[in-house]
């Protein structure tokens, strides 16, 4: 996919926890590196390499350590766990210009608490799609949530 559609498209891996993943993320001509956890050597060769990396952190100590190694953006995961006053918090201390991605617990209900406590944007999974639900309805589930952020980001 990275080699046909790298001009139509960002794409990248996710759930990527060990340093061997990234090369093969890279041999295959992929952009980014998204990991659940901060594990400072895959932060480390992903930026090596090229690509952009999008370590999970929640803690302050987290936010720390993948900024030191090299992260692009820092991707709060559970977000629900850190919560809407957590970011606020956490931002407070952050580096000016530091990217604050939210993952887990975030939808277009909530869009417009979290950008206002500070978020840069969302990563959407099961809020979006579910085993069996039809794709006609991922796609009006899309739909209506892009619309929400562009709204809810305009405020």
């Amino acid at each position: 996919m990275a080699r046909v559609f790298s001009h139509e498209a960002d794409i990248g891996a996710g759930t990527v926890l060990g340093v061997d993943e990234v090369a093969r993320v890279a041999d295959a001509g992929g952009h980014f590196i998204v990991s659940p956890n901060c594990n400072p050597a895959v932060i480390r060769e992903t930026r090596r390499l090229g690509l952009a990396s999008y370590p999970g952190v929640l803690t302050p100590s987290e936010c720390f350590a993948a900024l030191e190694a090299g992260a692009t953006a820092l991707k709060v995961f559970p977000a629900a766990m850190m919560g809407i006053d957590g970011l606020k918090a956490i931002r407070a201390v952050l580096p000016a210009g530091t990217r604050v991605l939210l993952v887990g617990g975030v939808d277009e209900r909530n869009f417009g608490q979290w950008l206002a406590a500070g978020a840069d944007g969302f990563g959407i999974g099961t809020a979006l799609y579910r085993p069996g639900k039809s794709l006609a309805a991922v796609a009006a589930d899309a739909k209506r949530m892009v619309e929400t952020f562009d709204r809810e980001g305009q405020l």
